[in-house]
């Protein structure tokens, strides 16, 4: 588990990936965000992507599944916020997506002595290395318990 301390300004790390199935992209979007173009392949290839794409949420989703299961945690209290969000391109069934996260700002915070506040720099990928999702992560950071 990694605390404030434990994170350099600039550190990289690969979150994770995740094989993004048709059947995944139509599940999610069946249940949240019901546009034809992410549940109805024929409506896709006729949509301005021309096929099937996952929804800006599912894509949320994954990136905080894979941020939830990454092998070396940051210990994170809460998230601020997301700033910055981009949707360059889509993401579509298939593709194994890559998230990688580095960090941007690192601070003190002002009015709680046991946490640091972390900026990420999120950027996620696909197979072919387009960029379909970039967004700046704030999160409260536990500092390392005094002993």
């Amino acid at each position: 588990m990694r605390y404030y301390e434990d994170i350099p300004l600039d550190c990289r790390s690969v979150v994770g990936t995740y094989l993004l199935s048709e059947a995944a992209i139509v599940d999610f979007a069946q249940a949240w965000d019901p546009q034809p173009f992410h549940t109805d392949a024929e409506a896709a290839r006729a949509s301005v992507f021309g096929g099937l794409v996952a929804s800006s949420a599912h894509l949320f989703a994954i990136c905080t599944r894979l941020f939830f299961d990454h092998p070396d945690p940051i210990r994170v209290v809460a998230m601020l916020g997301k700033d910055k969000l981009r949707l360059p391109n889509p993401a579509r069934a298939g593709t194994t997506l890559t998230y990688e996260t580095r960090c941007i700002e690192k601070r003190d915070s002002l009015s709680r002595s046991d946490i640091g506040i972390v900026t990420l720099a999120d950027t996620v990928t696909d197979d072919a290395g387009m960029v379909v999702l970039t967004q700046e992560v704030s999160l409260m950071v536990a500092r390392r318990p005094r002993l």
